[in-house]
């Protein structure tokens, strides 16, 4: 768990990943990760850019999916660079952990795609820190699994991220029981507030969301003993190219972290 302690995310105290869904453009990715930075240095909190150079896995063959990977990872490592802040991204396919593994601090591998053997040891392989969506599908006892997956390559640097189970047709629901259940494990969990709002394939071509209560459900997150927060953040969600109804106005950040420092200081 070396790498985790390198970013301090295996201690007690709260840390945030947090950007725009999709990498729309760099000017846009640049002003939300200053921001970010900014806010999470005030808390002293740690903090991580998220944003994704492509969303392989959207309802409509029409919507956008983000400039692709050679474009996407050169805005990240440029934000990585200027910023000095570490970056996160997704991917989808094994031939993708290469060029990823190079720029990227953290590898995301996506809820869909949590039980995929050869994706989760292939990128293990590589020593870089797995961050691990539970599925939609998936019980949290299940991810133990998903763990010794990754643990039979050597890598122990592990972060597991709960982001709502199927509850019918589109539409999620978070139970906290399962923080508590995979922090068991003994790896930080991480709360995905804004897809655990989201309402996959609610607006008939693409996914709708209930923003509203992505703050709520994150202090309940850390009330129940959650490591880290993952908010995607957008200055105008409303304009956003890919799940603006269930995105955060970046605005709105910084009030939701301080309640949740104070949250976690309580319980700790």
């Amino acid at each position: 768990m070396e790498l985790l302690k390198k970013l301090n995310l295996n201690t007690k105290n709260l840390f945030f990943i947090g950007g725009p869904c999709v990498i729309e453009d760099e000017k846009l990715c640049y002003t939300v990760a200053k921001a970010l930075k900014e806010i999470t240095q005030k808390l002293e909190i740690p903090f991580i850019f998220k944003a994704s150079y492509d969303k392989a896995n959207r309802s409509s063959v029409n919507s956008f999916r983000g400039p692709g990977i050679d474009k996407g990872l050169e805005i990240l490592n440029n934000i990585k660079q200027k910023l000095s802040v570490p970056v996160l991204s997704d991917i989808h396919g094994i031939e993708q952990i290469e060029k990823a593994s190079a720029v990227l601090d953290i590898i995301q591998i996506p809820a869909f795609l949590c039980r995929q053997t050869d994706l989760l040891t292939c990128v293990a392989k590589t020593g870089i820190i797995i961050n691990v969506k539970k599925g939609q599908f998936m019980a949290p006892w299940d991810m133990k699994n998903v763990i010794d997956k990754i643990l039979s390559t050597g890598n122990d640097n592990i972060i597991l991220t709960e982001r709502g189970s199927t509850f019918g047709y589109n539409n999620l629901v978070s139970d906290m029981r399962s923080i508590m259940i995979m922090r068991n494990f003994g790896y930080p969990v991480v709360f995905d507030a804004t897809h655990s709002v989201q309402l996959p394939g609610g607006d008939k071509d693409k996914s709708s969301g209930e923003r509203q209560f992505a703050g709520p459900l994150a202090l309940s997150a850390c009330a129940a003993g959650c490591d880290g927060l993952f908010f995607e953040v957008h200055p105008e969600p409303e304009k956003a190219l890919c799940d603006g109804p269930n995105m955060v106005n970046f605005k709105e950040i910084e009030s939701i972290l301080e309640k949740a420092v104070k949250i976690k200081n309580i319980i700790m």
